[in-house]
């Protein structure tokens, strides 16, 4: 070979900045709580905004029967008294993951959509509550980011 030049980092700083950086690897837990944080802000804005993009409005049906429980107007996805959906979401991470979500057995018909009711005769627009939008998922990669440089130092 022609004439080469190397140059080779022997640094103990280096070394040590390295296994941090490794260390922080093996437990997330920090930046999964964090990644967990937003995601429930999103799900709080998207309860507030009624949805991002805008979720369909309610069937004139269903307006009819809020307005005889003196729950309309209001939010589509809520109910006076902060119960319901809005109100039953959780959050869960670990070292490895983090998850938002509910376990309202009818939250899964709001967040896809599908047929529901009775004989499952009403169509039920998808009203996507777990949602990041690309800025929430910018916030969950500049906090893993974070995380990381912190670690190594």
């Amino acid at each position: 070979m022609a004439d080469m030049v190397n140059i080779t980092i022997d640094s103990a700083k280096l070394m040590a900045a390295l296994k941090r950086l490794a260390a922080a690897g093996r437990d997330l837990t920090p930046a999964m709580r964090k990644a967990a944080g937003i995601m429930v802000d999103a799900t709080e804005e998207n309860f507030e905004q009624e949805g991002r993009p805008k979720w369909k409005d309610l069937a004139k049906s269903t307006i009819k029967q809020r307005e005889k429980e003196g729950t309309w107007p209001g939010k589509i996805l809520q109910r006076s008294g902060g119960h319901g959906l809005a109100g039953s979401i959780t959050r869960h991470y670990d070292a490895t993951s983090a998850v938002v979500g509910s376990n309202l057995t009818y939250a899964r018909i709001q967040q896809l959509g599908g047929k529901a009711g009775r004989g499952h005769k009403s169509e039920i627009p998808a009203r996507p509550f777990l949602k990041l939008t690309e800025e929430d998922e910018e916030k969950i990669i500049k906090s893993f980011n974070s995380f990381l440089s912190q670690a190594v130092g």
